[in-house]
């Protein structure tokens, strides 16, 4: 892989860079000015270490069999990021014992000192140690994960190869390619369950030691989720079972009744009935790019540029290999101020909404580039989420470029308008999930499973029929790498979805309009709150029962609309 990234710092002498962080707290502060160019002299240090270090990350991502990679990615998280750790807490440390940070302009930095003042009252020095075993337990789970491959009639495909015969017309087909999926992921369960045995443990310490009672409400300060709380959380997930899970169980009736089978099992999810074939919208990787542009470029310019340039700068690796981690992930480089695209394509639908759901999240990247400070260009996911799911919905005007036939262009719009409704309940039931595991620290790994499943059933589907193969749902948790490597980042999903439909039915009504307003709320970044930034996209920080129904029945209108195009 071409060097995507620009290295500033010398991460192979942490003293230079202990150093240069001593030279930030020795930097005297005598006035307002001083203190704001203090600020972002250390935000352009934090944004080179973070080039460095994010580009490490997709370095070991990309080719995560190598030695040489995961040698790099391990030294940056037991010697580089405890020490960036320790000075970030002493430099603001400094920033809130300044007299002169009452006398900065409200207007701009109220958001900046209340994430500081949570900071400090979140960190503690002996949990950085647990943090860098923490991180070297989540490098173990993608070992494990990117190295799974089966034999398929005599070929070794990697798991996201396997994900197109899901779709497949023959029952026989997507119950093997299923089961191989499941049974691949059972030969590591071991490793799995233990790893997350491990992470548990150690991140009911690090809530100990910061004086919480339980890692749910460490993380809630973690996140700054100034603006919901875990009760919301539990609200949230009881109003879309009751609004969200019957309009899916009402979407899988149908469907069963299309397959025509007696039983709906978790491999007919996905399965096209019989006559037609899974939709292929492109056949290479090239396509992939030059028709996502030509979408973009109907719709900004400069997001079509945004995709030339990247593509060109080798900040695109979009196809799946061996060797490979699972999974997809767009990473901005603060200092090339571009973004990096990480996705595993297999020619299916799937890959067209990955590549639009990342350029969102790159898009926004874009637009808050020009914040000068780090700390309001790492946005809270609720916002970075609303921008990446919005853009798959503005995008379907445009998807001619990839399904010339009218038939295959209409199905496509309903897999995505069918998919947020098939998510939402199984987006909360991974939130719930998440939630029980700490509340229950010390549960057994068959009480884990099994709340899983319990979970499932309660808020996902009663449609899908697991007899005989309950192990693969209790299990399957394990293939949500966000439960290893980013924890309780799931709601964010379920919350930005609602603000997309939002963002989607204000689309409807005027387009220009809606872009607008979506690109000035992206380029607040995190320098405004939650409410504020979604205020400012024209929709509301909403997701109480009411306004899931309206959503809802909002969808079932855009899906009646769509199917009435043939």
């Amino acid at each position: 892989m071409a060097n995507f990234y620009e290295e500033k710092v010398d991460f192979q002498r942490p003293k230079a860079i202990e150093t240069a962080f001593k030279k930030l707290l020795d930097t005297p502060i005598d006035s307002v000015k001083s203190l704001e160019d203090w600020l972002i002299q250390q935000s352009l240090f934090f944004d080179e270490i973070e080039e460095g270090l994010t580009g490490h990350y997709i370095d070991f991502q990309c080719y995560s069999h190598s030695e040489e990679k995961k040698k790099q990615f391990e030294y940056d998280q037991q010697t580089i990021e405890p020490l960036v750790k320790k000075y970030s807490a002493l430099l603001d440390e400094k920033f809130l014992a300044s007299p002169y940070k009452d006398k900065l302009d409200s207007r701009h930095y109220t958001q900046f000192i209340k994430s500081k003042e949570n900071a400090i009252a979140l960190f503690r020095e002996e949990n950085i140690a647990l943090e860098v075993e923490e991180d070297r337990l989540a490098t173990r789970y993608f070992e494990h994960t990117s190295s799974l491959t089966v034999d398929w009639h005599g070929e070794e495909k990697t798991i996201s190869e396997l994900s197109v015969y899901l779709e497949n017309e023959e029952r026989t087909v997507r119950k093997e390619a299923f089961s191989h999926i499941a049974e691949a992921f059972t030969t590591i369960e071991v490793p799995l369950q233990k790893i997350m045995d491990d992470l548990i443990q150690i991140r009911q310490e690090k809530a100990k030691n910061a004086g919480l009672s339980n890692y749910r409400d460490y993380m809630f300060k973690k996140y700054e989720r100034f603006d919901y709380t875990p009760e919301d959380c539990n609200t949230l997930a009881e109003a879309v079972r009751k609004h969200v899970t019957p309009l899916k169980e009402k979407l899988q009736a149908a469907h069963k009744s299309e397959l025509d089978v007696d039983l709906y099992r978790p491999w007919d999810t996905n399965g096209v009935v019989k006559g037609e074939l899974p939709l292929k919208p492109f056949n290479t990787r090239d396509e992939l790019v030059q028709r996502t542009t030509n979408i973009f470029s109907k719709m900004d310019s400069r997001f079509a540029d945004l995709l030339t340039t990247m593509d060109k700068r080798h900040m695109l690796d979009l196809t799946t290999r061996k060797g490979k981690s699972p999974g997809g992930f767009c990473s901005p480089l603060p200092v090339s101020k571009l973004s990096f695209i990480f996705m595993n394509a297999s020619q299916t639908h799937d890959d067209i909404i990955t590549l639009l759901h990342e350029m969102g999240h790159c898009i926004h990247n874009d637009l808050k580039k020009e914040l000068k400070l780090s700390k309001y260009r790492d946005t809270p996911m609720e916002s970075s989420e609303l921008a990446s799911m919005s853009m798959e919905l503005f995008s379907m005007d445009h998807w001619h470029e990839f399904y010339e036939n009218k038939t295959d262009l209409i199905r496509a719009k309903k897999e995505l308008l069918k998919g947020i409704i098939n998510f939402l309940p199984m987006g909360v039931v991974v939130d719930q999930f998440q939630h029980w595991l700490y509340e229950n620290p010390t549960h057994s790994i068959a009480e884990r499973n099994a709340k899983f499943f319990e979970l499932q059933k309660y808020y996902n589907s009663s449609v899908i029929d697991w007899s005989g193969y309950e192990t693969w749902a209790e299990n399957s948790w394990m293939r949500i790498l966000h439960i290893y490597e980013v924890p309780f980042y799931f709601i964010e999903y379920v919350i930005a979805q609602l603000g997309a439909l939002q963002m989607y039915k204000q689309y409807r009504e005027n387009r220009e309009r809606t872009l607008e307003n979506y690109k000035k709320a992206l380029k607040l970044g995190a320098s405004c709150s939650l409410p504020e930034v979604y205020a400012v996209a024209g929709i509301s920080f909403d997701f109480s029962e009411t306004m899931i129904k309206n959503l809802m029945d909002f969808l079932e209108d855009e899906l009646a609309a769509v199917t009435d195009l043939n």
